[in-house]
This record gives C-alpha cells, sequence and structure tokens, in this order.
C-alpha cells in the first residue's frame, strides 16, 4: 500500500512539472522550460513517462536558438554592429553555446514513439564567440580610454565597471588591469577633513588625533577617500573642516549632604509568646519560633566630587573648487566626572544594597581640563561619524 502510495505521489509530482515545462514553453521562457526539462530528464531519462519532457526540449531547444540567431541578425553582424548591441551579441553567443553544453551530456534522448532520437543540432560557436568579444573588448577599450582622456568623474566611474567586466570577459586585454585603476583614480572624490580651534582653550593634541584618525571610521567607500592630510599628487575636490567654537569646563565641586535611613529587618528567630507571655507550642509539644524583626537605623555622610565639560563644534563642508561652503552641522558633547563616597554611623542593614559599595569608596584626584575635554572624544567622535555617514559626499 505505501509503494501504492509513493508511486501515485511521484506521478502527480511529475504530471506538474511537466505542464509547468509547457506553460514556459507557450509563454516564450525557453531557457527556464529547457532547465525545468533537463531536471526532470536527469534520472531515468528513457522510462516512458519522461517523454513529454523529451518532446518539450527538444521544441524549446529549436524555438530558442531560432529566436537568439533572428536577434543577431537585426542586430547586424558584429562588425557592423550599432556598438551597443555589441554586449548582446556576445552575450547571445554565449548562450547559444551553454545551452548546448546544458543537453549534451543528456544525449542521445529517444522518442519511443516516433522511434527515433530527438533533434538537437550542435553548432560549434568558438569562431563567433572569440569574435563577438574581441569587437565589444575593443569598443569598451576605446571608449573606457576617450572617458579617462576627458577627465569627468562620472564619465571614470563608467569607464571603471566597463573595464572591470572587459577584464572578465577577456582577462589580460592590453593594458586593462593599470586603466581599472586610473579610473577608479579618476572617479573617486578625495575628501581633505581638517580641524580649527576658534576657543580659548587648547585642544588637546589626543584627541584632535584621535577625530582625524580617519581608518577607525570605515567611511571610504568606493568613490570617496578622507584624508586628514593632503597627499602629493592629488587633488581634492571637497573639505571638510571641524571648528571648535566653545570649550566650557565647570569648577571642580565636592557637595556634601547627610541623611538618615531606618528600615525593619530580621535578626534573627524568637519563640512565639501568647498575650499573657508564654510559649506557643505546636501539637507535639514544641516551641513554635517566627522571625525577629528589628529597627534599625542609620546616619548618612555622602561626598559627591563633580566635574563637567561641554565642547561646542560646527561641522562644515566646502567645496575647493569654487570656494563654496555647502552645508554647515551643529555637533556637540558634554561629559561629566562623578565620585560619590560616603561613610556612616549606625547599622549599614539599614542601606539599600547597591548603595553600599560608597562606603567603599574614596575622595580621587580631579581629572585635568585635558583629560576632561579628551573624554569628550569618543562621542565626538561618533557623532561627527554619523555627520559624515548620512551627509557622504557625492550621494
Amino acid at each position: 500500500m505505501k509503494k501504492i502510495s509513493l508511486l501515485f505521489l511521484l506521478m502527480i509530482v511529475g504530471a506538474c512539472g511537466v505542464k509547468t515545462t509547457r506553460k514556459m514553453v507557450a509563454s516564450g521562457d525557453y531557457d527556464s522550460a529547457i532547465e525545468k526539462a533537463v531536471k526532470g530528464l536527469q534520472s531515468n531519462k528513457d522510462a516512458k513517462g519522461k517523454q513529454d519532457y523529451v518532446y518539450l526540449l527538444e521544441e524549446a531547444f529549436a524555438k530558442a536558438k531560432e529566436r537568439d540567431l533572428r536577434d543577431i541578425a537585426g542586430w547586424g553582424w558584429f562588425k557592423d554592429a550599432n556598438p551597443k548591441d555589441l554586449e548582446a551579441i556576445y552575450n547571445t553567443y554565449k548562450l547559444l553555446s551553454e545551452r548546448q553544453e546544458l543537453i549534451r551530456p543528456l544525449l542521445p534522448l529517444k522518442l519511443i514513439k516516433e522511434g527515433r532520437d530527438a533533434k538537437f543540432p550542435m553548432e560549434d560557436y568558438s569562431e563567433q564567440l572569440t569574435n563577438s568579444r574581441n569587437a565589444l573588448s575593443k569598443y569598451l577599450y576605446l571608449n573606457s580610454v576617450a572617458a579617462l582622456m576627458s577627465g569627468d568623474k562620472m564619465r571614470c566611474r563608467r569607464a571603471y565597471d566597463d573595464l572591470v567586466y572587459l577584464n572578465q570577459i577577456n582577462p589580460g586585454y592590453k593594458d586593462v588591469t593599470k586603466l581599472i585603476n586610473d579610473a577608479q583614480f579618476k572617479g573617486t572624490d578625495f575628501v581633505i577633513v581638517s580641524t580649527k580651534n576658534q576657543t580659548n582653550v587648547i585642544v588637546p593634541k589626543r584627541l584632535n588625533d584621535d577625530l582625524m584618525d580617519f581608518s577607525t571610521y570605515g567611511l571610504n567607500d568606493k568613490w570617496t577617500a578622507y584624508h586628514n592630510a593632503k597627499q602629493k599628487g592629488i587633488d581634492y575636490t571637497y573639505g571638510i573642516e571641524i571648528n571648535f567654537r566653545d570649550i566650557n569646563i565647570s569648577p571642580e565641586r565636592i557637595n556634601e549632604k547627610e541623611f538618615q535611613k531606618e528600615k525593619v529587618i530580621k535578626d534573627g528567630v524568637k519563640k512565639l509568646l501568647d498575650a499573657r507571655g508564654r510559649e506557643v507550642k505546636d501539637s507535639l509539644g514544641k516551641p513554635i519560633y517566627v522571625d525577629n524583626m528589628k529597627t534599625v537605623q542609620i546616619a548618612i555622610y555622602e561626598s559627591t566630587q563633580q566635574k563637567a565639560v561641554q565642547v561646542t563644534a560646527k561641522v562644515d563642508y566646502v567645496n575647493l573648487k569654487t570656494n563654496q561652503l555647502l552645508q554647515t552641522f551643529p555637533i556637540a558633547s558634554e561629559f561629566l566626572f562623578q565620585n560619590v563616597y560616603a561613610h556612616y554611623q549606625g547599622d549599614r542593614r539599614a542601606c539599600e544594597t547597591d548603595y553600599l559599595q560608597n562606603f567603599d569608596r574614596r575622595q580621587v584626584p580631579f581629572p585635568t581640563n585635558e583629560q576632561m575635554v579628551f573624554d569628550c572624544g569618543e562621542d565626538l567622535k561618533n557623532k561627527l561619524k554619523d555627520i559624515i555617514s548620512r551627509n557622504a559626499i557625492g550621494k
């Protein structure tokens, strides 16, 4: 019974596959139909139940081949073809060849009722492939060279893509590798980033160096490179200037306060007594014990060290070719140094558990002004990265 059910299921699946393949042929989706039929014939190809696949494969192959050769004739022989059609001609010859190789491992395929092998006329397209690839390569090469000579960034970027494609279809063609590097360089927007201090406070060198270390930002992309120092031989298109406008550092403060806490806590156990002060016992005559609750108190003397810094700046985007200010973005960061320590009199059990750590702390030296400004650096860096990411050059 199980074998019959499995066979029935396979017949249903096979019928659905044939139906789908027939629809693909009818709609002109010949290559999908060929792939479907080939997959269906990869096991037990000579079975009677696979005959529909053989017929459909023969039909789809013939129609696809006829369509592709008609298209090539319409585009014109590649020597006289419109340059824009050269890629289509090359890709069509490539498809004709690949389609044959997909079917070849299955041959011969028999048509049982007709007593013949299905017809799949195989052609040698190697010459057409070579000639069409060479014609396409020549066109891409000359067109890319002209684009690089123009110096236009957008044309150079398109040339880069064409040259990468050319290198894929025809590796080692002339000096394409060098031209790819040239196209990458000429298509790139180089951005010089600098800082300017307009405050009365010295910006720590460590902070300036950290902000300018663009290797940690991950901002460089295919067509944009950020530099923190001008490099010889590079024509910078844009500039980003970080102007420090104000740095405010608060005085060092120690605030002191005193407060009390009270809590009812469990302090061991005690015998349960009745209203007359006599022990209460259980059914076995044993004394009953209950929690001994106790009120404890503590006086806390708390000190808080505080020192704050606020850094404000603006980020200017400048077109260096026209010396025009393109955009300005405000940026600000704050950092608070705080140290809380305390001592007490009384029972520390009256305190919350998370406060007890303050009793183990002591007064510490205040950070220097330079350290305070530097401690703003990570936040400033993240905000600067966010501004540049959201307002990327060339996007």
